[in-house]
């Protein structure tokens, strides 16, 4: 299958289930709203090795949000629910509390499969000085800080996501292959209640599970899809010619359809780019996790 002449290969991407919840982040500014938005969601790439996935999905205008000032809303991801409720305390507590003129509110909704308490436990942070009270109908706590009150939210709500949607953005070079990605980034940010957690959202790395050599590695480079070792000795490399430059996307979403509109939204705006020859997806042979979204199924 072809689309604008670049190659969409007949495989799946392996996703798998995942704990998420979504809340909003409002500030004085959006300025101050993007900077607590970026802390919290720091060292949130994978959960191989971070402890959680996170990354901003929406930015929301003051006449949306219940505190009529702007803000952005972020996912927290994990594969624990007792490990996402963790990071929440956490993240909210030490990036979001600790950030100028801030307050939290759920984002979740009516999509959320329960309700943590993550606003009630942090209101311990006040000493016994909270207060509680009401913003458009929502049970909020008042933290008394020195600069004024930091306001959150009693609940917010999780539910079952979906994570490790992908695609490979494959180039005649790195430059073609790196502006695939990023104009697909941008594309996805478009899609609500999706994140890209990579960095920029684009994942240079990529991986694969375990090690050929080292038994105590959880993770290792994928060389098979390594343009700088095409020919070296023992390896099977699985990079079609003409390919110098390989970059992955990686999404994590509130359900499958959220995920198979965003990779749709990324690989469309991909394949305009000139040098972007193909499209792959990675997987483990279905082996990992219970979703197998074919790429030429999304068209």
């Amino acid at each position: 299958m072809q689309i604008d002449g670049v190659e969409i290969e007949d495989t799946f991407a392996e996703a798998f289930d995942i704990y998420v919840s979504k809340f909003l982040i409002t500030a004085a500014t959006q300025k101050f709203a993007k900077i607590a938005a970026d802390e919290t969601v720091g060292f949130g790439s994978s959960v191989i090795s971070c402890p959680a996935e996170a990354g901003i999905d929406d930015y929301v205008p003051p006449n949306k949000t219940p505190d009529g000032r702007p803000g952005y809303v972020v996912m927290i991801c994990h594969p624990k629910k007792d490990e996402l409720e963790h990071q929440l305390i956490e993240r909210i507590g030490q990036c979001v509390l600790t950030s100028a003129t801030t307050a939290v509110f759920d984002a979740m909704g009516k999509e959320a499969d329960e309700q943590l308490k993550i606003g009630f436990k942090l209101k311990f942070f006040a000493d016994g000085y909270d207060t509680e009270g009401k913003i458009g109908g929502r049970t909020i706590y008042k933290i008394p800080l020195m600069s004024g009150d930091f306001i959150i939210e009693g609940e917010l709500g999780i539910k079952k996501g979906v994570a490790g949607g992908n695609f490979f953005v494959m180039a005649e070079n790195q430059a073609s292959a790196l502006l695939g990605a990023e104009v697909a980034v941008d594309a996805i940010q478009g899609v609500s209640g999706t994140i890209t957690p990579f960095p920029g959202g684009i994942v240079a790395s990529g991986s694969k599970v375990g090690s050929n050599k080292y038994k105590f590695m959880h993770a290792t480079t994928n060389e098979k899809f390594c343009p700088t070792l095409r020919g070296a000795e023992g390896i099977d490399c699985e990079i079609p010619e003409g390919i110098e430059g390989i970059y992955e996307i990686v999404i994590d979403g509130v359900g499958e359809q959220a995920i198979k509109d965003a990779m749709k939204a990324g690989i469309s705006a991909a394949v305009k780019v000139p040098g972007v020859k193909r499209i792959y997806a990675g997987n483990y042979g279905g082996t990992l996790g219970a979703y197998q979204i074919w790429l030429t199924a999304l068209f």
